[in-house]
Order: structure tokens, then C-alpha cells, then sequence
């Protein structure tokens, strides 16, 4: 008998389907988009890992020196959008213009999710998530 076979019940019996570096690289996608957006939909469990996420970066935010600028950068996506006709902003710089300041006097729970249907194929919890006002 080879030393190399698995017999039996030997071996993996449960493979995740994401490595951490694709869960994380998924998260920071999503960070970035909430942040442009301000409103996600995703599964439930998503959302959960979401907050917590969103809510360092908005906390980064509202200190505002450079040291927290590059914890954020390192995170966040550097992807641009329209603000209006003419003018492009990077997620980062909303961040750190915007949301840091809207939240400026608020002391934490900066993102709130709502649980809204089952997806249809799959019957996966689906919520909302977004900034408070």
C-alpha cells in the first residue's frame, strides 16, 4: 500500500470556500463602494463583517492626521468617481472630507444594517447597509 493515499475518513473534511486574502480583498472592495455610495446590499454575514470595517475607517476619518490617512489609504481602494460634471474624488478623499466630518460628534455606530429579503436562488439572508444621517 502507498504511503500517499488517503484512506477513509483521513483528510479534509471541511474546505472553506474563501482563503483569508480573498475575504479580506472582497471586504475592502466593499469598504470602498459603501464609502462612494454610502448604501450596500449584501448577505447578511457580509454585512456584519462589513460594519466593522467601515467603521474603523470612518473612525480614521475623524482623527484626520496623516498617520490615519495611510492606515486608511492601505485599506481603501483607489478608485475615483464623478462628484459632477467636472470634478473627480477618490473614495479616500470622501472619506476624509466628508464622512469624517459629518460624523465628527458622533461617538461610534456610524453604519447601520437593515435585513430586507431571502435572495431568490440561493434563499440567503439579504440586508442593507449604509451610513447613519
Amino acid at each position: 500500500m502507498a504511503r500517499n493515499k488517503i484512506r477513509g475518513k483521513a483528510g479534509v473534511k471541511f474546505k472553506s470556500p474563501y482563503t483569508t486574502e480573498k475575504r479580506m480583498s472582497q471586504l475592502r472592495t466593499l469598504v470602498t463602494h459603501l464609502i462612494i455610495n454610502e448604501q450596500l446590499e449584501v448577505t447578511e454575514t457580509t454585512a456584519k463583517s462589513l460594519v466593522t470595517y467601515a467603521d474603523k475607517m470612518v473612525t480614521f476619518a475623524k482623527k484626520g492626521d496623516l498617520h490615519s490617512r495611510r492606515l486608511a489609504a492601505a485599506f481603501v481602494r483607489n478608485v475615483s468617481f464623478n462628484v459632477d460634471k467636472d470634478n473627480t474624488q477618490t473614495a479616500l478623499q470622501k472619506l476624509f472630507s466628508e464622512l469624517g466630518p459629518r460624523y465628527a460628534s458622533r461617538n461610534g455606530g456610524y453604519t447601520r444594517i437593515i435585513k430586507t429579503y431571502n435572495r431568490r436562488g440561493d434563499n440567503a439572508p439579504m440586508a442593507v447597509v449604509q451610513f447613519v444621517k
